[in-house]
């Protein structure tokens, strides 16, 4: 088989670190192109680091070549609460790297989006995720698989007080969310990655993969 090259947006974050750590110990990637803000703070074989404004992706069409494009961008409105600048992001980078990934015939594209996204939606944060989805399905990339996990757990460096709360009472919420409910168990940030690994190596019947659907793809692996 012949050894990959993946592009790597958010690998500063929880999910998209994790992910990186998998592409480093998996032999079928060769080296592994970051587009971040800031640095991993890691020294590796595989790694090729860009340091730089994400909202000026568009600059770095001739170092984006790969053979897959994952991306974990993402952020929250607490974080971010200028709709403008959380736009920027959430909608503007990812669909960002799908025309570069378009231009440059990157034949796969792997994005992280949130359950709930909906371009019809009356919420802001679902309707940015909604139209992000829109827009980079719009591309028409050979491959392109939406994940959309409900509530990500998992140890984050930064401190997200409330975050961690949520987490601790979903954590017990799970077992008796059944049925309809089920979709909204929380999901580890380590099983997101895992099943975007897969998906880099594998076809899916589906573009857009929901929350149970990502974990039953891990199970199954």
């Amino acid at each position: 088989m012949k050894s990959k090259t993946a592009i790597l947006l958010g690998a500063t974050g929880l999910t998209g670190n994790l992910l990186l750590q998998q592409l480093l110990k998996d032999d079928d990637f060769q080296k592994i192109i970051l587009f971040s803000r800031s640095s991993v703070k890691l020294q590796h074989s595989k790694l090729e680091e860009h340091l730089i404004d994400l909202f000026q992706l568009e600059n770095y069409k001739d170092q984006f070549h790969a053979d897959v494009v994952f991306c974990c961008v993402g952020t929250t409105q607490k974080k971010t609460p200028d709709n403008e600048t959380y736009r920027k992001v959430d909608f503007g980078i990812p669909v960002t790297a799908a025309k570069l990934a378009k231009q440059n015939n990157i034949p796969k594209m792997i994005v992280v989006s949130a359950i709930g996204a909906d371009k019809n939606s009356q919420f802001f944060y679902n309707k940015t995720k909604g139209e992000m989805e829109e827009a980079v399905l719009a591309e028409q990339i050979s491959e392109t698989y939406i994940l959309r996990p409900s509530l990500i757990d998992g140890n984050r460096e930064e401190s997200r007080p409330f975050e961690l709360a949520w987490k601790k009472v979903m954590r017990l919420a799970n077992f008796i969310m059944i049925g309809p409910l089920k979709k909204y168990r929380s999901i580890q940030a380590e099983t997101i990655a895992s099943a975007m690994l897969f998906l880099s190596k594998n076809n899916y019947p589906k573009n857009i993969i929901e929350s149970e659907e990502i974990k039953e793809i891990v199970s199954k692996t």
